[in-house]
């Protein structure tokens, strides 16, 4: 099973990701194989030469239409997965081999309370450098870059509008409530 989905631009850092009046784009490939999955992405439109980081994440900030959610909160659990370094054309390709579909989790058994198991079905990457969203008004730091010291996140997946899950589910379950994913 192969399934296509885009990533939504963070609006208040949006024209420190894109040259002029075009927008940047970002588009995902995910398939779905006997053992792991592939996660493709294709981004173009960038300024030349920025760096992200790249993570699967619990928690979205953005609504299904793409607009900031004025409820959230937070990330949640989040799960570095790869490096992207636009080229001189502000262009990028990268391609991952990991669970991605359904099943993409992480937990912690030794904390107290444990950390239960927790679904990362959206996708975002981050600024690596807090620099290059400085002319937005960034200030500070994230932990999103392997070294902690990221910029904010540059683009993210939105929610299934009926299901509310992100789109590394691609067999959910609505019988339930709140739509859980089936394996």
């Amino acid at each position: 099973m192969t399934s296509v989905f885009t990533l939504f631009p963070n609006p208040k850092f949006e024209s420190c990701l894109q040259v002029g009046n075009v927008p940047a784009t970002a588009q995902l490939t995910v398939t779905q194989n006997e053992l792991n999955d592939d996660l493709a992405i294709t981004v173009q439109h960038v300024k030349p030469n920025l760096a992200f980081d790249l993570f699967t994440v619990q928690n979205t900030n953005l609504l299904s239409n793409g607009t900031v959610n004025p409820a959230f909160a937070t990330f949640g659990l989040a799960w570095y997965q790869s490096d992207i370094l636009a080229d001189s054309f502000g262009n990028a390709l990268t391609v991952i081999r990991s669970i991605f579909v359904n099943q993409i989790f992480g937990f912690d058994a030794g904390t107290t309370p444990p950390l239960l198991p927790t679904h990362t079905f959206h996708v975002g990457f981050w600024f690596n450098r807090p620099a290059d969203a400085a002319p937005c008004g960034f200030t500070g730091t994230t932990p999103f870059n392997g070294t902690q010291n990221a910029g904010p996140n540059a683009m993210i997946s939105v929610p299934n509008a009926t299901t509310g899950l992100g789109p590394l589910c691609l067999n959910p379950n609505t019988s339930t409530h709140p739509a859980t994913c089936n394996e």
